[in-house]
This record gives structure tokens, C-alpha cells and sequence, in this order.
């Protein structure tokens, strides 16, 4: 459309409906507001550029199963109310020109797809390989002028790269793929590119959950056709609400933390000539033990064995709730803390063990819940975020204890998104 027919449909309302549906009914005014200023910021940009499509993606909250994914194991988690949301123009300049708020610009000319190591860990590396996976199923990509904005705050545990990945995936299938490639394969290209391209080992949870949207429970056992269940839950009329605190650690200099629990748990699966801890029986796991420990390191050993607990949590919790039980979903939601912390021990950095950020507001977080509801490391952890499941009398209470101690902003509470990554005018 227009863009004058963009802010025009914003500015009267247009789009209250897919504002309500994503975000909730409180938040429709305040989106209508962060549109038409992501409008007005495009318009910037590129001045020349008449005809807009605009786009959002949605951060996840992992729920169950930490750092399962990667052995294809099984996860729960929900999409949430926090994305990030791009006006972009399609031409045929063969370039991909995108700029997100408080980030320098990229650019990537699609004549040159292939690899690039000094891109690696940037958001062009992303673009890149997003695009190229396309231009290998045969999507003719053209180009796009982007301008994004994003709350799903960098290095919050909610997955801001997922929800990047899952953006520039919509964006491509939508305008040039006739929509093809659908939710489950866009999750795969992200991840492809941020395997590949950007340089970091990941699971597919990040991206499926985003892609996917809701609260879905997956099991991962075949990577090509997982198993896509949503889970029928709604926390804040059982009595809690779903919060998330962010320490304020930095995820600077962390991704070789993040590559050593795939790497460590898949060296445990090769010593039994398989390729993930899946494949792996459990039982034949525990008896070796002892050579395990010789062949590898405890370290190793410790995080394969919170796989085999947390795979089968995240299935337990997923049974639970449909059972209706929360009562049991929070117990399992302590236990599967319980096993990150001590045996994935995600909590920290071995390399910065001065900087414990996550444990100091998972000790918080219990003192205010004193026994009720439920906190855990959230996401791929050794900083950034913890999770909670609060009594919603507590609230406020449990609010400014981590404000407090983190500064003002740091506990969100997030409501769950029922779609993943959409076009706007398609809702």
C-alpha cells in the first residue's frame, strides 16, 4: 500500500484489531503510537520509496526444557507480546537495505551470498544467510528497504535474534515466495543462517516458538517434521502471572559458553557412536559414568544428564497443564531450575565467575515467592534473564524487589502472543 494509506489506516484504527490480537487490548493506543513513529523513521530513510508492507515477529519465553533443543529433545514454550516490527519497501535493486533502531545500517547485495567469516555475529551475517537459503529453494529475493524497531530487548532471554531471523524470513516468504515456505521451515532458515552464516551453534526451539507463535509444546526427535503441539493455558486466570527480570549481564563474549553445551553434550552422544544425547539411551548413559569421566570431563557428563532430566520435564510439564494440574507444572518448573543451575550450570560464566548476576535474582525471586509459584533461569542463560511464575496478589511486590536490586525496568510481565511472524494486513 501507500505509505500515506499506511499511516492513514494506523492513525484511524485500521489496525486496532491486529494490535489487540498481538498485544492486547491495553496496548492498543501505544502501538498505534510505535507504528506511526516507525513510519515516520522510514520515511527518513528512504524518501524515495512509495509502496510499504509492514511486518512483525515475536520474542519467546522458553517454559520448559533448557538447552534441550540442540539433542532434539522435547520444549515448551510461548511466543510473547514483545516483537519487532519492520516497514519495509520490495523493489528489484538486487540489495537488502535495513536499518534498526540504535544500530548501525546494513546492507547485503544478493549477488553475493556466500559466507562471509568477518560478518559473523552481526545482524548483516543474519540477512545474508536468510536470503541465501531462500535463493537456494529457488525464492527470487529482488530486495527490500527495511527500517525495524524493536522491545524484544537484546540479550533479555527473549530471543531477539530469533524474532530478527523469523522478521527477515516472513518478509522474503510473504512478498517473494508466495508465502511457500510456511511457519516450520522459515524457523529452520533461521537457524540455518545463525548456525552458518552468523557462527553460533543453536537448537531450533528460538526460531519455531517465534515462527510458530502461542504456547506450544515440540518435540524435536525428527528435526524435518517435529511434532507441534499447542498447549491450552491461561496462567493469569489460574492465579499468576509469567514474569521476566533481566539482571543486566552482558551477553558480550558468551558465545563460546553457548557452543560448549552442544559441543559437550554431543561428545557425550559420539562416545555412544550417536550424534545427540536423544539417540542415547539413558539408562546406557548412567552405566558408563566412569569411563565417560575418563574419555571426557565431569563438566560433560553433568550437562548430558540435565538433558535426559529436562527433556523428559518439558514433556511432564506439557502433560500437566493439559491436565489442568499447575500445582505439579510449578513443581517441575522448580525441579528443571534446579537441574540448570547444578548440572547444565548455565547460572554464570566459568570465565567470570566474579559477575553471578542470574543468581542473585534467582535468590531474590525465591525470597519474595517464599514457596509459591515458581523461578528458573530463562533462556540459554550464563546471563541475562531469569523467569517467574508469580502469585498475582504478589505481584508488585515481587516487581519492586527486582526493580530494586536490578534498577527501574528490569521485571517485565508478558501476556502470550497467538501468532508468530505475520504481515500486518494478513490479520
Amino acid at each position: 500500500m501507500k505509505i500515506s494509506e499506511a499511516e492513514r489506516k494506523i492513525s484511524d484504527g485500521g489496525y486496532d484489531r491486529a494490535f489487540e490480537k498481538l498485544y492486547g487490548a491495553k496496548a492498543v493506543e501505544a502501538q498505534r503510537a510505535r507504528y506511526l513513529k516507525a513510519v515516520e523513521e522510514f520515511k527518513k530513510l528512504y524518501p524515495s520509496r512509495e509502496e510499504v508492507e509492514i511486518f512483525s515477529a515475536p520474542g519467546r519465553s522458553e517454559v520448559g526444557g533448557n538447552h534441550t533443543d540442540h539433542q532434539h529433545g522435547c520444549v515448551l514454550a510461548a511466543a510473547v507480546d514483545l516483537d519487532v516490527i519492520s516497514v519495509t519497501a520490495f523493489h528489484e535493486e538486487g540489495v537488502i537495505r535495513l536499518k534498526s533502531e540504535g544500530h548501525d545500517a546494513d546492507t547485503v547485495e544478493l549477488d553475493s551470498l556466500a559466507v562471509k567469516s568477518e560478518e559473523y555475529g552481526t545482524s548483516e551475517a543474519i540477512i545474508r544467510g536468510v536470503a541465501a537459503k531462500f535463493a537456494e529453494m529457488g525464492a527470487k529475493t529482488g530486495g527490500f528497504d527495511a527500517y525495524t524497531t524493536s522491545n524484544v530487548l537484546s540479550g533479555s532471554g527473549l530471543s531477539s535474534s530469533a524474532a530478527f531471523e523469523n522478521l527477515v524470513g516472513t518478509m522474503i516468504d510473504i512478498h517473494c515466495n508466495g508465502g511457500k515456505a510456511g511457519a516450520v521451515e522459515i524457523a529452520k532458515i533461521g537457524q540455518y543462517a545463525e548456525n552458518v552464516y552468523f557462527g553460533k551453534k543453536s537448537g531450533l526451539m528460538d526460531q519455531m516458538v517465534s515462527s510458530v507463535g502461542g504456547f506450544v509444546f515440540i518435540d524435536f526427535a525428527d528435526t524435518d517434521d517435529p511434532v507441534i503441539k499447542k498447549v491450552d493455558c491461561d496462567f493469569e486466570k489460574a492465579g499468576y502471572r509469567l514474569c521476566i527480570t533481566d539482571t543486566k549481564g552482558s551477553h558480550a563474549d558468551l558465545i563460546d559458553d553457548y557452543s560448549a553445551v552442544p559441543t559437550e553434550m554431543n561428545s557425550v552422544a559420539a562416545y555412544f557412536g550417536k550424534r545427540y544425547l536423544r539417540e542415547v539411551d539413558e539408562n546406557e548413559f548412567v552405566s558408563a559414568i566412569p569411563e565417560l569421566r575418563k574419555k571426557l570431563s565431569d563438566r560433560a557428563v553433568l550437562r548430558a544428564a540435565h538433558f535426559f532430566n529436562d527433556n523428559q520435564n518439558a514433556q511432564d510439564e506439557a502433560a500437566a497443564l493439559e491436565k489442568g494440574d499447575l500445582g505439579k507444572f510449578l513443581e517441575l518448573v522448580k525441579k528443571s531450575g534446579d537441574s540448570s543451575y547444578k548440572l547444565l550450570q548455565n547460572i554464570y560464566s566459568a570465565r567470570k565467575p566474579e559477575e553471578q548476576g542470574l543468581a542473585v535474582g534467582l535468590w531474590a525471586a525465591e525470597r519474595v515467592l517464599n514457596g509459591r509459584g515458581a523461578a528458573r533461569v530463562h533462556g540459554g542463560g550464563f546471563a541475562g534473564t531469569i523467569q517467574a511464575f508469580v502469585p498475582v496478589d504478589i505481584v508488585e511486590e515481587f516487581r519492586a524487589e527486582m526493580d530494586r536490586i536490578f534498577g527501574g525496568g528490569s521485571c517485565l510481565t508478558l501476556g502470550v502472543r497467538p501468532v508468530g511472524g505475520v504481515r500486518l494486513d494478513d490479520i
